[in-house]
């Protein structure tokens, strides 16, 4: 079985080494994940940091960029990792001046390439430099067009109406990426582990029943950081429960009406001939089947919506006999 692997990318000081501490936090057994941390310059500060909340394997790359004067060395340390652990999963942060498609030609390596497989790319976007893109170059461009998660982080630095605008403009410059707006960089760790519907379709884990609380779960700030709770800042999560079948049609037609701002849906949907599983992020629906008829129990989290119109927009797709 190949290794699986997780670029995080983002420009310098995007909240790159946060989410590695929030992932080692996640309740999944870690044993088998290793952390590659790659610094530029010769002083792992970042590494060090992590090494404080580790449950998994720590590697250090210093002294250059992965994507460039270190790739050499990148490809020789996979090697090594792949022969003395065999790790189920590869977690790589890269500097900030890494670009990740570098990386990805890396793994394509003809001694990589039958072990490691490029998992997905998460990449990190501070609010406060959005509007400033432009300075930041080609790199920065790359990091968003490759990515397949992309967290609007810190988002409590600027003001509450231009968050919509900047989630649009991210969305249009990288329309496969699932654009998910973040405090303290928190995440619902189903979004990094899950497979992709079209790796194992029929896959369903009973987390998908787990409605997270974004005040206490995946948005509250880690270890004290910050002053701002995710309530303050605009994060809700609510459950909608019915007992009454939805209308196929109408229910589609909802999910393409939803804002960018209401970012996750998940759990089951009954229908009229079936139940199926709906896993909606940052935009993104994937449908998996359901064995057993069960009622629609979905979970929402988003930011600045308001519940009692969502909630009113669901019961219009309940089946009128």
């Amino acid at each position: 079985m190949k290794t699986k692997v997780f670029i995080i990318t983002g420009f310098l000081g995007s909240g790159k080494t946060t989410l590695i501490k929030h992932i080692l936090k996640f309740s999944e057994d870690l044993s088998k994940t290793i952390v590659l941390v790659n610094e530029f310059g010769k002083v792992g500060i970042d590494a060090s940091l992590i090494k404080n909340t580790a449950a998994a394997q720590i590697v250090e790359l210093t002294s250059g960029c992965i994507c460039c004067s270190l790739k050499i060395d990148l490809i020789q340390t996979l090697q090594i990792l792949n022969h003395e652990y065999s790790p189920e999963r590869l977690v790589i942060e890269a500097t900030g001046v890494a670009d990740p498609l570098s990386i990805k030609e890396a793994l394509n390596d003809r001694m990589l390439l039958p072990h490691f497989q490029l998992e997905k790319i998460i990449t990190i976007v501070d609010s406060d430099f959005w509007e400033a893109r432009e300075a930041f170059g080609t790199v920065f461009k790359s990091q968003i067009n490759q990515a397949d998660i992309i967290l609007l982080n810190k988002i409590d630095t600027i003001d509450k109406s231009e968050i919509p605008v900047i989630l649009k403009e991210i969305q249009e410059e990288s329309e496969k990426a699932l654009v998910i707006p973040s405090l303290h960089c928190n995440i619902d760790p189903d979004i990094i582990w899950s497979p992709s519907q079209q790796e194992d379709p029929g896959m369903v884990k009973s987390s998908l029943f787990k409605a997270y609380d974004p005040e206490i779960d995946f948005y509250s700030p880690l270890n004290g950081e910050g002053t701002m709770t995710a309530k303050e800042a605009g994060f809700i999560s609510f459950v909608y429960e019915t007992i009454e079948p939805l209308d196929k049609e109408l229910f589609k037609e909802f999910l393409n009406t939803v804002p960018l701002e209401l970012f996750r849906i998940k759990g089951p949907v009954r229908f009229a001939e079936k139940t199926q599983m709906l896993n909606f992020v940052g935009g993104k629906i994937e449908w998996q089947e359901w064995p057993d008829t069960v009622n629609t129990c979905l979970a929402f989290i988003g930011w600045d919506v308001i519940e009692e119109l969502i909630l009113e927009k669901l019961s219009q797709c309940i089946v009128r006999i």
